[in-house]
């Protein structure tokens, strides 16, 4: 079917790891016949996770939609990863939805990740409501969570739905109905109110705080002492929900049915349309900021927030039409790139299971396949309706590995494969880093890049490893020295004869200063260019360490020439010469690259995280308050120090920390290390030889 916007709602599902989201979905599922059985994140045959490394790693690592069709409304779940190593998923699905559903485990508590997911609601000013799950489960505890709640959150938090056990089982209590409900096979069974006490009251009380927020006149009937009529309370929480100023809060047990009824008559209900959520603000042709209401009869634009590449199954662009409808034979221009995109096919999606549809509506969510160009975050418009809708943020890759492939003569593939990897993987980075000959890939955590290694092997046939990348050195030196170059070969016929003494002193510049000095044509001026060139293929390599030198000065001086013999070749080689000889006693130095970090941490992480920088070597540059609310701490690090510190970060924040990390400048390596680094580097050339 093909609903209108009015009845169509579009959730994401997000929380921290093991709240039970993509259970939940199973349920919802489940309950409205959408599926003929009840899958198992244990059992590898739930809807939303059917990719083979979720299936075998037994969690989500993308995201996945779940059409539910209930009472007229078609609910388009978003279900995203909980895990930190691929919240891309979270934030692609953000773009898509009006509404965040936040999944916290009643016996787990209020987690990290939980928190995040609220904060992005927020940032994006998305309806929000939340879901405690695992209420059924040994050691559960909801009211501790709604605490935890309330003390997170403010008085925003709205009880809808509570759970009490009592003797003849649990049962739950809709504060809106003020009815008790008990469930057997997932069916609803009204019976009498509990005996709360004081307990109940202060659920109402909050309820009543919350809803009495969104309006004067409830205010004043709330501060009159009067009750609020269940119309009022419907009202004042939809109106609340909208603005941001009410989260609700929901429970149930979703393996057991229990309450999946009720989760869905409010997400019906309560949760914005995609009309009702309010125009997406975006610029046209020409930069200038403009809005687009979601009309069905309004000009065409979809916005592409996923990208599947499939070796096999093609090329796949998630899609929400923001306005207008999608069809086949849409005539489609990309807004970034000002090309006619043709369409493929379109569709709409429940997990891994495509269904064919003609159209797509305003507000709805599908897919379309073969797009050429279009990446996720572009804007897909009609012709002469140029409209550019806000690229997303998407978290910054900090932990990079170096890639060594197992079986040689697939060096080639890797960067086909990665880039194809790299189309629908936002926050997956690949690099070819000449200086030290590795590919580099960068990725948000161990398990991220463990799971791009897999995808390597089982969608592109190449198996490769993961080593610690080298870093890139430097050398220089401290000290002027004057040295000879001379090179003389007499083989047969004309010979060859260079002859030259050059100044090399250390300089702030940091590619090669070149000059001469000669007096008297000692050496003549056509010579001066292969003198030059030869120190220029000589700096690339240093003495200590075979790393490249930086900071040199070169000035020939003198030397002399054989009116046969010479020529440039042999000037290029004297060069050489001059410069392996006067490096060693110019006092040869290492230097390491230092960059500027920018640690976001909680305000008790932040001793730990000065302490840890100078534990690395590194120098604290100073601390403030960030626009998130953490702090800010600021320092020069070596980079051969920050190879983990993005699992040590967020190890020590529990995930609510992050960082940047780019290059500043190189300075001297403390001499106590330098030995080290020269053996590894000799050892590496060895590796290498051997390996040629």
């Amino acid at each position: 079917m093909n609903y209108t916007q009015e009845n169509i709602r579009n959730l994401l599902l997000t929380g921290h790891a093991g709240t039970g989201k993509t259970t939940l979905v199973e349920s919802l599922l489940y309950y409205t016949k959408g599926t003929d059985r009840f899958g198992r994140v244990e059992d590898g045959n739930t809807v939303c996770d059917f990719d083979p490394e979720e299936v075998k790693r037994k969690a989500s690592l993308s995201l996945a939609i779940a059409p539910v069709e209930y009472s007229g409304t078609k609910l388009n779940l978003i279900d995203v990863p909980g895990l930190f190593d691929f919240e891309l998923g979270m934030h692609e699905g953000i773009e898509a939805a009006e509404s965040v559903i936040i999944c916290i485990s009643a016996r787990d508590g209020l987690k990290v990740g939980s928190v995040k997911a609220h904060e992005l609601a927020k940032k994006h000013h998305k309806s929000a409501m939340i879901y405690v799950s695992n209420v059924d489960v040994e050691n559960a505890d909801f009211y501790k969570v709604f605490e935890e709640l309330k003390t997170e959150f403010g008085p925003s938090v709205c009880p809808i739905i509570v759970p009490v056990e009592q003797a003849g089982g649990r049962v739950y209590l809709n504060l809106v109905r003020m009815k008790a409900y008990s469930y057997v096979a997932g069916e609803a069974r009204e019976v009498p109110m509990p005996s709360f006490g004081h307990r109940l009251d202060g659920l109402i009380a909050a309820m009543s705080e919350a809803v009495a927020e969104t309006d004067e006149t409830l205010m004043e009937k709330y501060f009159s002492g009067e009750a609020f009529t269940q119309e009022e309370l419907q009202r004042g929480i939809k109106a609340g929900i909208k603005s941001g100023a009410i989260t609700p809060v929901f429970c149930g047990a979703a393996t057991r049915q229990e309450c999946t009824d009720q989760l869905l008559h409010y997400m019906k209900h309560l949760m914005p349309s995609p009309a009702e959520a309010g125009p997406v603000v975006g610029e046209n042709a020409d930069g200038e900021t403009v809005e687009r209401e979601c009309d069905s009869t309004g000009p065409l634009a979809a916005y592409v927030f996923k990208t599947i590449a499939d070796p096999f199954i093609g090329k796949l662009s998630y899609v929400k039409v923001l306005s207008g409808v999608l069809k086949a034979d849409s005539p489609l221009v990309n807004s970034r790139t000002g090309e006619s995109e043709r369409l493929g096919k379109l569709l709409f999606l429940k997990g891994k299971k495509q269904i064919d549809t003609a159209q797509i509506p305003a507000g709805d969510i599908g897919a379309l396949t073969k797009l050429a160009e279009t990446k996720t975050g572009d804007t897909l418009c009609a012709p002469g309706k140029v409209f550019k809708a806000p690229r997303p943020n998407f978290p910054i890759p900090t932990l990079s590995m170096a890639l060594k492939v197992k079986q040689k003569g697939d060096e080639s593939k890797i960067s086909g494969a990665l880039s194809r990897l790299m189309e629908e993987d936002c926050t997956l980075l690949y690099r070819m880093n000449t200086e030290t000959t590795q590919q580099i890939i960068s990725g948000l955590g161990e398990q991220h890049l463990d799971a791009v290694v897999s995808k390597l092997k089982s969608k592109f046939g190449v198996e490769v490893e993961l080593t610690t990348p080298r870093i890139a050195y430097r050398e220089s030196l401290r000290k002027k020295v004057k040295a000879q170059g001379r090179h003389k070969k007499q083989s047969g016929g004309h010979g060859q004869f260079g002859d030259v003494w050059i100044e090399f002193e250390p300089t702030n510049c940091e590619s090669l200063v070149f000059e001469e000095n000669v007096f008297g044509g000692a050496v003549p001026k056509n010579f001066f260019p292969a003198v030059e060139k030869g120190l220029q293929e000589a700096v690339k390599y240093g003495v200590l360490a075979g790393y490249p030198l930086v900071g040199l000065k070169a000035t020939l001086v003198d030397g002399s020439y054989h009116p046969v013999d010479s020529n440039e070749q042999s000037f290029k080689m004297a060069a050489k010469i001059a410069y392996k000889s006067a490096l060693p006693q110019a006092g040869p130095v290492l230097l390491e690259p230092i960059g500027t970090l920018k640690a976001y941490v909680p305000d008790n992480c932040t001793g730990d995280v000065m302490g840890e920088a100078n534990k690395r070597r590194g120098r604290v540059l100073g601390m403030s308050r960030a626009e998130d609310g953490l702090q800010l701490v600021e320092a020069e690090m070596p980079v051969a120090e920050m190879h983990d510190f993005t699992t040590y970060l967020r190890s020590l924040t529990q995930g609510r920390g992050y960082f940047t990390f780019d290059f500043a400048r190189y300075e001297p390596l403390p001499a106590n290390l330098e030995s080290k680094v020269i053996e590894e580097a000799k050892k590496f050339m060895v590796r290498g030889a051997e390996e040629e």
